[in-house]
């Protein structure tokens, strides 16, 4: 088994590009789900977003890096990954009413935080809610698919950046 994440095809740089690019994908099927499926993001899918940003950014660097700062990079970016799957998991609790959700889940009107929360009320949207699961496959919500993708991603980028650089 570590012959497979030390073998050439899966150097540190490669891996880190593979996980930016999984970030960017997972992103831009939120996007898609928004713009073209018209689901509009909860205040908890926005958060989701914003942890798969970093870690795609923390990836980004970690691939141009070099030595021990790559590899301090990529765990960091699986870090974010876990804060990803750790609001992915929280909002599937909220969705399950498992626990109450932020104040802003649930539809109320509180004041307006961020641009986009002032356009949608100036609209007349209401806001998208947390606890209700807008989508699903399989029984799975898009929370649910963050989460599991999310920590996969991380235990990936957790187990590359442990594995040392062998020298040539």
């Amino acid at each position: 088994m570590a012959s497979f994440f030390s073998s050439h095809s899966h150097t540190p740089r490669r891996v880190a590009l593979a996980l930016a690019a999984c970030a960017a994908a997972i992103l831009l099927g939120a996007l898609g789900f928004q713009y073209l499926g018209g689901l509009a993001p909860c205040p908890l899918c926005t958060w989701q977003r914003y942890a798969l940003i970093a870690a795609m950014m923390l990836a980004l660097g970690s691939a141009l890096s070099m030595d021990n700062t790559a590899r301090v990079m990529l765990a960091l970016a699986g870090v974010a990954f876990v804060a990803s799957a750790g609001i992915g998991g929280f909002q599937v609790g909220v969705e399950q009413a498992w626990w109450q959700g932020t104040q802003g889940c649930t539809g109320g009107q509180p004041m307006a935080g961020t641009l986009d929360q002032l356009m949608t009320q100036v609209q007349g949207k209401p806001p998208a809610r947390c606890d209700e699961v807008a989508w699903s496959l399989f029984g799975i919500s898009l929370a649910g698919y963050n989460f599991l993708i999310s920590l996969a991603l991380a235990a990936t980028a957790a187990v590359r950046a442990a594995i040392p650089e062998r020298a040539k």
